[in-house]
This record gives structure tokens, C-alpha cells and sequence, in this order.
């Protein structure tokens, strides 16, 4: 018997082939039951991304379908094969399908990294809450005097702040250990408060840490085998971020905020920063 394997990366699976769905759900329970119901019989196949519940449409007869999203195309499959034509959680069987459509090419290049709470909910899932371990190398402010100083815009005193944060992340029971780093920064008017000034600093401060570990996570290969074990790999990648052995020294060259949803309070003002090098010196 051959030996089912899938690879998992820490993006969002964009593919088709991991998306079933469920129709024929009876009308008698709210949204939020059927829900519950739906994610207790499902998660139990692997871990899911998303899952929606939605009534069926005016034309059709009461009712509810729902869309099931897997991280693993084996684990969508199997459980498709192993729920359709079930009752699961009602007395009338359910009708389970599997997407048949074709992934377009450009989605499946352009798949965006999980989110931090994303990639600690999948890490947990398949190596154990004691499968990885995370550490912060070193986490520095990178404002400049001038951005200490602030600017003046429009008779407004603005101040900008910038951190940078090297993460290293490990999997004691596979020997593996990779690294992450993140810079970000925000402008912010200035109030004369010095809790406010504090209250930004915390803030950035949690965020770089979380970009950090989000970008060591997209290194990181998760291979699960048919016999329910995983094993731990690392992908190089042309935009990995790497202490120097000798150094310890990080070049972080560029950071977009577009790449990570962020408050609606940050300001997105940055285009004239692309390019600047910056240093995170490990002492």
C-alpha cells in the first residue's frame, strides 16, 4: 500500500481541490447550531480554514448548504468520501462534493502568508501546543533622531516610530530551526501625553514580534503522511531573512504593509521608505 502524503505551507489554501461542499442541510436548527455541528464533524478530518453556513437560495426549498475549506487536499477528500450520503447531525443524509473547479494559475502564485493567530492555531493542531517553540533574538527601535523629533505637517507635529524584531522558531522533536524578521513603523500626531507615546510603543512592539514569527512560519513545510505522523521541513526562498553566523547580523532591505492587514488607525503613508537598509544587531 502506498503511503499518502501532503505538503501544508503557512499560506492561505487558495486551491480548490482542499473546498467541499454540503447541501440538503435540514431548516430546523439556527445558523449558529449548525455550525457548531458542522465544525465538530469536520475539524475532525484535519484542520479547517474556513468554514461558512449560508440559507439555500429564495427558489429553493428551506434550507441551509455550507462551504468547508481544508488546509490539506487529502484530508478534503477523505472527508467528503466519508460524509456524503451521512445523516451526521440530522435525521435526513447530507450531499458532500468536492469543488470541482480549476484553481486559477495566478492564485495559486500569489497566496497570501496566514495570519500570526492562523499559524499558531495550525502549528498547534498538527505538532502539538509542545512541538514548536518561538524566541524573540532581538527586538530594537530603529526611529532616527529626526523621527524622535517629529515633523511639522500642516501645523501638526507628527512623530514616527520604527521597530525592527528577529524571531527564531524551532521543532525540538525534528531539528529543525529557522528565523523571521519584521520591521514596522507608524506616524502618529503628537499630543504632549507621554502614555500615548507609551501606549504606541507596546503596540508596535507586539506587532513586530507577530510579523516576525509569521515570516519564519512561511519558511516551514509541514508534511503529513498517511500514517498520521508529520514531519518538519524547511523551503529556502529567495526573500529569507538570515542571521550571519559570524555577525549575527540581520539586512532587512524592504517591508510593505500591504502584505499584513493591519488597524485602521495606521497610516499607510510610507511609499517613500522602499529601499532603506536597516540593521538588527544581535548583542
Amino acid at each position: 500500500m502506498d503511503l499518502q502524503v501532503d505538503v501544508l505551507e503557512f499560506r492561505v489554501p487558495v486551491e480548490n481541490n482542499k473546498t467541499v461542499f454540503v447541501w440538503n442541510i435540514d431548516p430546523g436548527r439556527a445558523v449558529d447550531q449548525i455550525y457548531s455541528a458542522l465544525w465538530s464533524v469536520f475539524s475532525a478530518f484535519g484542520p479547517v480554514y474556513l468554514l461558512k453556513v449560508c440559507p439555500n437560495a429564495p427558489l429553493a426549498p428551506p434550507g441551509f448548504y455550507a462551504l468547508v475549506k481544508f488546509y490539506s487536499c487529502a484530508q478534503a477528500l477523505e472527508a467528503q468520501r466519508r460524509t456524503d450520503g451521512q445523516t451526521l447531525f440530522q435525521n435526513t443524509p447530507v450531499k458532500v462534493r468536492l469543488s470541482s473547479k480549476q484553481t486559477p494559475h495566478f492564485l495559486l502564485n500569489n497566496s497570501p502568508p496566514l495570519s500570526h493567530a492562523r499559524c499558531l492555531e495550525l502549528a498547534s493542531h498538527c505538532l502539538g501546543f509542545n512541538g514548536w517553540t518561538s524566541d524573540v533574538v532581538t527586538i530594537k527601535e530603529l526611529t532616527n533622531e529626526e523621527e524622535e523629533e517629529g515633523e511639522e505637517e500642516g501645523g501638526v507635529r507628527r512623530r514616527r516610530l520604527r521597530f525592527g524584531c528577529l524571531v527564531e522558531l524551532n521543532f525540538p522533536h525534528h531539528g529543525r530551526t529557522t528565523k523571521g524578521a519584521a520591521v514596522v513603523e507608524d506616524s502618529f500626531t503628537c499630543t504632549g501625553r507621554p502614555e500615548v507615546l507609551l501606549q504606541k510603543r507596546c503596540k508596535l512592539m507586539k506587532l513586530v514580534k507577530d510579523k516576525a514569527l509569521v515570516q519564519a512560519f512561511s519558511t516551514v513545510l509541514l508534511i503529513l503522511l498517511g500514517n498520521s505522523k508529520v514531519m518538519v521541513e524547511l523551503k529556502q526562498t529567495s526573500d529569507q531573512l538570515e542571521a550571519e553566523d559570524n555577525q549575527q547580523v540581520l539586512q532587512v532591505n524592504e517591508f510593505s504593509w500591504t502584505e499584513f492587514p493591519h488597524d485602521d488607525d495606521d497610516d499607510d503613508d510610507d511609499d517613500d521608505d522602499e529601499g532603506w537598509p536597516l540593521d538588527l544587531t544581535v548583542s
